[in-house]
């Protein structure tokens, strides 16, 4: 029987830890593979990891067709929803299934009915799995972590994706440490999961120093006639001088700004020494 292995559909597969792929292996040797193989025509599309050991072993082993499908990403959505209703899958990996989920969707989506275009009294219908919050919801994370996710994707070194897929690094500091240029991400990975943190850490403590705080709003009500005794109206002629120190505080956090830029370099030589250290 010739079985194919597609490398996309395999990569949707988070892999087996090294316990976890022994605990099969000898399950398969005690037992044999008692779930049958699913394809679709020659393409395995569930039973990667029983394959790879009942090839390697010799163990006999059953296949089923699954033809309900008409086309790969037919397929495609049908590995992803396996994948996603399982306890095991990582956070991460989900949230990565899931906006591949969204990006196969709206590939076979028909193009959006415009506002002008829809029926008169209703609005253009949007398209499934459309917002972030309906992919969060499809990968069981928050909104945030999907955005996450997508920083890590757009940005991450290929070193920092597998230490976030592995669990070395959670998915909040990965996507802190994908700021950093691509050879600094190497080489906090090559540090191991204290140097990530502490470099996440560091990244954090610099953009909270460099927030320039919002200026207060002072509010006139305008519903009632100004008398000169409204108990806002002693607030509202003290409020140049109150403005004025907090725009002397903006300027003085400005010059600090300049200042923390300029220890960006501190900050990558702290990576260094520390990659040393460990």
């Amino acid at each position: 029987m010739n079985i194919t292995i597609n490398q996309v559909l395999q990569s949707y597969i988070d892999p087996l830890t090294a316990s976890e792929y022994a605990a099969l292996e000898r399950s398969l040797l005690a037992e044999g593979c008692r779930d049958a193989l699913v394809l679709w025509n020659d393409v395995l599309i569930d039973g990667h990891n029983r394959y790879a050991i009942c090839r390697q072993h010799g163990i006999e082993f059953k296949t089923i067709q699954n033809t309900s499908f008409t086309s790969l990403d037919d397929v495609m959505l049908w590995m992803i929803d396996n994948h996603l209703a399982r306890r095991s899958v990582s956070d991460f990996q989900r949230g990565v299934l899931a906006l591949r989920k969204k990006e196969i969707v709206a590939a076979r989506s028909p193009a959006p009915v415009s506002a002008q275009d829809a029926p008169e009294g209703e609005n253009a219908p949007k398209p499934p799995m459309s917002t972030r919050e309906e992919v969060a919801k499809a990968a069981r994370l928050s909104s945030n972590q999907i955005s996450q996710i997508e920083k890590i994707q757009k940005a991450a070194s290929p070193e920092l994706v597998e230490a976030v897929r592995s669990g070395t690094i959670s998915i909040n500091a990965a996507a802190t440490v994908a700021s950093l240029p691509p050879e600094e991400q190497v080489a906090a990975v090559a540090g191991g999961k204290k140097l990530l943190r502490q470099a996440a850490k560091e990244i954090r403590e610099q953009r909270a120093a460099t927030r320039t705080p919002r200026e207060p709003k002072i509010h006139v009500s305008q519903d009632t006639p100004e008398t000169g005794n409204e108990p806002w109206a002693e607030n509202a002629a003290q409020a140049p001088s109150e403005a004025e120190r907090l725009r002397g505080e903006i300027a003085s956090l400005k010059q600090k700004v300049a200042q923390l830029q300029a220890e960006n370099v501190e900050l990558n030589q702290r990576i260094a020494t520390l990659i040393d250290a460990s």
